[in-house]
């Protein structure tokens, strides 16, 4: 009998694909088509065709629910009638809000609803992690055992293929166990009548086998896809498809969880970072950074950091027709999907940070005045630094740049037209308009890392707002290679054979953004460094999901300088400055050991007892 495939087409799914005139013929088919298997797989650019919906798996978390909240750690603070978003009940100790009945309103962008249709295609409001994840894996699994059907192409279109289906099966097993710990490897198409038995893997052994998927897929895959045979078809709109870099960052990124003490701790027992594997990560790294368009890199690879003059476009751009964030820099991020209702980002992002009184949501979420004491001074130094000229009576001046990108403070402007006038600037003392604990901001600061003073109600130049979130950026990858580097060869000037040193990568990022290099008090020791690094990546990483996932797995997040939440409470000045300034905790975030890795679905762990739940859910 012959063997068939239903498959569910859609314009997003083969975006790639389907951006030329020559593939109009592949849109004559009705949306669902039942064809066959040797249809599918047969030449290169039907499989194209079914590997690329794997992008369409990837949630983007800024849209992914009508209140999506991706950052979870000591970053942000919720309004207290927001209790519902994710960060907010984290706090509360309710870690079961991530899936579905977990106490979440509306749930997060983890969320376990079903990877049907609706979830595959353009909502993006519906697309959870935990499932689409489990979907990829098969999905890759699918393609990679029927990789010897495709008779009917050259070398570099299977090589393209089969290097396309590792890098998803090993992104996706790697974005599972990150939130939930090591998990069974699926490296086969399972049956759906055989008995589950696969054995559960601990952090280690899972990240091992994503590693080698990444390191395969990096032998296979292109730098460039323009550079290519199989690209020349998408010439020029190639920027979102996974690369050699891709690869080889993903590679890095996992063996440095795997090294990090919370994670080596899991896996042998020791609290400290693993040296073997941080210097393998540290190798990949360094070969996906030599082969950027970086000053020293070969170019085979078009990556490199976008200059300072254009630093809001690695997250946002303000384009009436959609320009697509994050080029040259970003190296993997979601697909961009339709707007919802009202815009996407009407919707989601800008709605959850802009106070109601300038058309945002009912409550909002804002920088802990904890986080934002990270954002050191313009001269490099830490607030707190001998030096530093930080100064209590004026502490929003002399500061690092970054700060003014990413920070919200008393007296910025908010409106750049005349309507609204009562909230053109941030009234954001104690008793002004927009301090409000319930409705916007309760640290004394907002948000301004995605939006701009035309972001409101007044100006609407959110409607031609486009946003994503990254899951791997340059920039993240130098000071993921420092933090290996340190780590795997002991020393900070220490590095990767022939490559940068751990000092010589952050300084990278903090020339980008016209800071000096970190200072020679902090350069002369492992802890004194790693202490700085941590501080650099709290600032340029600031708001983009990862905080949760560092705290974690540097061992840190049940100290009470990350689990406490603190606010500001300050007076205007008749000058304009602060006076009376004073930081106090308002929340204390509830966190043991178990928190250390999200619960399973309860409907999933009874599956096979190998399988079984997270110690202490």
């Amino acid at each position: 009998m012959k063997k068939s495939i239903k498959i569910t087409l859609s314009v997003a799914v083969l975006f790639a694909v389907l951006a030329t005139v020559s593939c109009k013929r592949y849109l004559d088919r009705p949306l669902e088509a039942t064809i066959t298997e040797k249809d599918v797989f047969l030449n290169f650019r039907s499989f194209q065709g079914f590997t690329e919906e794997l992008h369409n798996c990837l949630p983007d978390m800024s849209k992914a629910t009508w209140n999506s909240e991706w950052n979870t750690g000591d970053d942000v603070l919720s309004t207290t009638n927001a209790n519902y978003r994710l960060n907010a009940e984290f706090d509360n100790g309710n870690y079961r809000a991530w899936q579905t009945g977990g106490g979440g309103w509306d749930n997060s962008w983890l969320d376990d609803n079903g990877a049907g249709a609706d979830n595959l295609g353009n909502n993006h409001q519906r697309k959870g992690l935990w499932p689409l994840a489990w979907y990829g894996i098969r999905k890759a699994n699918l393609g990679l055992a029927n990789i010897d059907k495709m008779v009917n192409a050259t070398q570099e279109e299977r090589d393209v293929i089969k290097g396309q289906l590792l890098f998803f099966r090993g992104f996706f097993h790697f974005q599972l166990m990150s939130f939930w710990g090591g998990l069974p490897y699926i490296d086969t198409v399972l049956s759906s009548s055989a008995k589950l038995e696969l054995p559960r893997l601990n952090y280690r052994q899972t990240s091992l086998k994503a590693a080698k998927d990444f390191e395969d897929a990096a032998a296979l895959l292109p730098s460039n896809w323009d550079n290519t045979a199989v690209g020349q078809l998408t010439l020029g709109n190639n920027q979102q498809r996974i690369t050699k870099v891709a690869a080889l960052g993903f590679k890095g990124k996992t063996l440095l969880y795997a090294a990090s003490p919370m994670m080596n701790e899991q896996s042998t027992g020791s609290a400290s970072y693993d040296q073997a594997l941080c210097k393998d990560a540290a190798d990949a790294f360094a070969r996906a950074l030599k082969i950027s368009s970086e000053p020293g890199g070969s170019g085979e690879a078009y990556y490199k950091l976008i200059p300072w003059a254009n630093y809001t476009d690695i997250l946002f751009t303000i384009s009436s027709y959609g320009k697509y964030p994050g080029y040259p820099e970003v190296i993997v991020s979601p697909p961009a999907y339709s707007p919802g209702p009202g815009g996407a980002s009407r919707w989601s992002l800008v709605n959850m940070f802009i106070p109601p009184p300038l058309g945002g949501e009912a409550g909002i979420s804002s920088p802990a005045a904890n986080y934002v004491n990270y954002f050191g001074m313009a001269n490099g130094l830490p607030l707190d630094a001998a030096g530093s000229g930080y100064n209590p009576a004026d502490p929003w001046t002399g500061r690092d740049p970054r700060f003014y990108k990413d920070i919200t403070y008393d007296g910025v402007q908010m409106i750049r037209g005349t309507g609204n006038a009562a909230y053109k600037y941030a009234n954001l003392f104690n008793g002004g308009n927009l301090r409000i604990d319930a409705s916007a901001s309760r640290s004394g600061y907002l948000i301004r890392r995605f939006v701009t003073d035309g972001c409101n109600n007044t100006d609407n130049e959110w409607n031609n707002l486009n946003i994503i979130i990254p899951y791997l950026r340059l920039g993240d990858v130098y000071l993921m290679y420092s933090e290996a580097v340190l780590h795997g060869y002991g020393t900070p000037q220490s590095s990767a054979p022939g490559y940068l040193t751990a000092i010589e990568a952050v300084n990278k990022i903090r020339t980008r953004a016209g800071v000096p290099g970190v200072d020679a008090r902090y350069t002369g020791t492992k802890d004194a460094f790693m202490e700085e690094l941590m501080r650099e990546r709290a600032v340029e990483l600031a708001f983009e999901g990862l905080r949760w996932h560092d705290l974690r797995r540097w061992k840190v997040a049940d100290q009470k300088k990350y689990t406490e939440k603190t606010v500001i409470d300050f007076d205007r000045g008749p000058n304009g400055k602060p006076i009376n300034l004073r930081e106090r905790v308002v929340v204390t975030r509830v966190f043991e050991k178990k928190h250390n890795w999200l619960p399973l679905p309860t409907n999933q762990v009874n599956i096979y007892p190998a399988f079984g739940q997270n110690p202490g859910w």
